[in-house]
């Protein structure tokens, strides 16, 4: 079985079991675990400038489920042309973005 198949089958097999952990949840603890998630989404959303590049192990690991999921990495010039097409995509969905001017220095 090929790398992403498995991974495949590993999120069909999670898909079944999912959100079993909000069952357990008191309504108070379900308020306090929608925040926290929220409060993680919006961190996500409101990333800006090289920020928007990176690997984000601190999101996922929101999630109840324990994986050791490692991402593919496609080789350097598959990677360049898709982060070239990611910021290509910026400039058509959103136009009016502001631009920054700035070298990386992470």
């Amino acid at each position: 079985m090929a790398r992403s198949d498995a991974v495949l089958a590993m999120n069909i097999n999670e898909d079944m079991t999912m959100n079993t952990d909000l069952e357990a949840m008191t309504r108070e603890q379900l308020i306090a675990e929608v925040t926290r998630l929220q409060e993680a989404v919006r961190e996500h959303r409101n990333a800006s400038g090289y920020d928007l590049c990176w690997h984000q192990p601190g999101l996922w690991s929101l999630l109840p489920e324990e994986t050791d999921v490692v991402p593919e990495v496609p080789e350097w010039p598959m990677f360049i042309r898709g982060c070239v097409r990611y910021r290509q995509s910026l400039d058509s969905q959103l136009p009016q973005a502001k631009r920054v001017d700035g070298e990386f220095n992470g």
